[in-house]
């Protein structure tokens, strides 16, 4: 249910994650918006997902990716603190503490000031390593159904946009991609651009493509 949810979701990045932030579910856009934690983000393997914690605080392309670096550590150490709290016997949350704090000083001196944070809805800066420059907002939502999950889906705000009506056609060629200064209007547009890139580099090449510097 929550995958067939998550890809019904076609014009905007889309991702579920569990209490130790591993991205558990994610639509073609939320893969590819957070493509620098995957081998191969086309293809991800569900046996070994991705977590925003780890690679926050162990992924030197992590200061790349989020240009307010420090904004994300805070939030990612706040946000496990938060479920920590919530089930202080969770096993596999305790071991992700435990590496993160022998392995990051970052995340020791974080996790120390018990800050705690029910992040539900703001804006999140991502350099793409592809796609450039950008700027969404986003809104969580914890599924009832599926309990300790979480919902999270990112936009671009309208006045954000280009005013022209020029949009992606998902037949047609992809936007060039460039900083968030106009070139590519919405945040699908920008992320399918990068997509579309990836399967024309993975279908000239064998093995996953390396990414072009942003």
């Amino acid at each position: 249910m929550t995958q067939r949810i998550v890809e019904a979701m076609t014009d905007a990045p889309a991702i579920v994650r569990n209490r130790r932030l591993d991205i558990l579910v994610a639509n073609p856009f939320g893969y590819a918006l957070y493509a620098p934690l995957y081998p191969d983000p086309l293809h991800p393997d569900p046996s070994k997902p991705a977590n925003l914690a780890r690679f926050c605080f162990l992924d030197p392309r992590a200061s790349d990716l989020y240009p307010q670096w420090e904004v994300a550590a805070d939030t990612s150490v706040a946000l496990l603190r938060t479920e920590a709290g919530r089930d202080p016997f969770d096993r596999d949350l305790s071991d992700l503490v435990g590496e993160l704090s022998t392995r990051s000083e970052p995340f020791r001196t974080r996790w120390a000031r018990h800050d705690v944070r029910l992040h539900r809805t703001g804006t999140k800066a991502f350099h793409h390593p592809v796609v450039g420059d950008l700027e969404l907002d986003f809104e969580t939502i914890e599924l009832s159904a599926d309990d300790g999950l979480v919902l999270t889906a990112y936009s671009s705000a309208p006045e954000r946009r280009r005013t022209t009506g020029s949009r992606y056609s998902r037949t047609g060629s992809p936007p060039n991609p460039g900083p968030a200064n106009g070139r590519i209007s919405t945040t699908a547009e920008r992320v399918a651009g990068m997509a579309v890139r990836r399967c024309r580099t993975q279908g000239a090449a064998a093995g996953p493509p390396e990414f072009a510097p942003g």
